[in-house]
């Protein structure tokens, strides 16, 4: 019986990665739309992540604020919803 890889991408390391909450943005003008990760930690700090590239980092910041200016400049839009760390671990 041949199995599947269901992690078909790499997972940020949860020891390495203290994040405290998650949340998907989205260009809404493309068809399927595109999606970005945003990730924060305890201290503030936030990583926005693009699957299309691996999951890697495409921007770093210390402040959400930042995080979401940069997405909105860009004409992203957030999904409803926020994911938090507490919830599923």
């Amino acid at each position: 019986m041949q199995k599947t890889d269901i992690m078909s991408f790499p997972v940020p390391d949860q020891a390495k990665h203290d994040w405290q909450f998650a949340e998907v943005w989205i260009e809404p003008m493309l068809m399927p739309p595109y999606i970005l990760l945003l990730l924060t930690d305890e201290s503030g700090q936030c990583q926005i992540f693009d699957p299309a590239k691996d999951y890697g980092v495409i921007f770093t910041c210390s402040t959400y604020d930042e995080a979401q200016h940069w997405l909105l400049e860009d004409e992203y839009e957030p999904l409803e919803g926020r994911l938090a760390a507490i919830d599923i671990c």
